[in-house]
């Protein structure tokens, strides 16, 4: 499979050919740029993971959910303890995975 960036607005194309127009912006077929295999190895490689950080920020933001019922149930203070430090991490991992993402993109491993 070859991949194709769009030059104007870096959408990733997987396939024989860019397609006429960009799905994304509109683009014409003439500026995609098609990728180096090893830009495409890594870009192909890195969406497995990049799939799994999306998964893991809607379970974490699902767990923060539940945290903050949790807490505003209120039922014994080891509950809310519970609770409280379980919304703080889900946060603080999310914050990490998203960061984890950012690095992803700025080294060419996201499209």
């Amino acid at each position: 499979m070859i991949l194709w960036r769009c030059g104007v607005c870096g959408y990733i194309h997987d396939g024989d050919q860019p397609p006429e127009r960009c799905p994304n912006c509109g683009a014409p077929r003439e500026k995609f740029e098609r990728l180096p295999d090893d830009k495409s190895q890594l870009l192909t490689r890195s969406r497995f993971t990049n799939d799994l950080h999306v998964q893991l920020q809607g379970l974490l933001g699902e767990v923060m959910e539940v945290a903050r019922m949790g807490i505003e149930d209120n039922l014994d203070p080891r509950c809310l303890e519970i609770f409280t430090q379980a919304k703080e991490l889900a946060w603080m991992l999310r914050q990490r995975s998203k960061a984890e993402v950012q690095t992803h993109v700025g080294k060419g491993k996201w499209g």
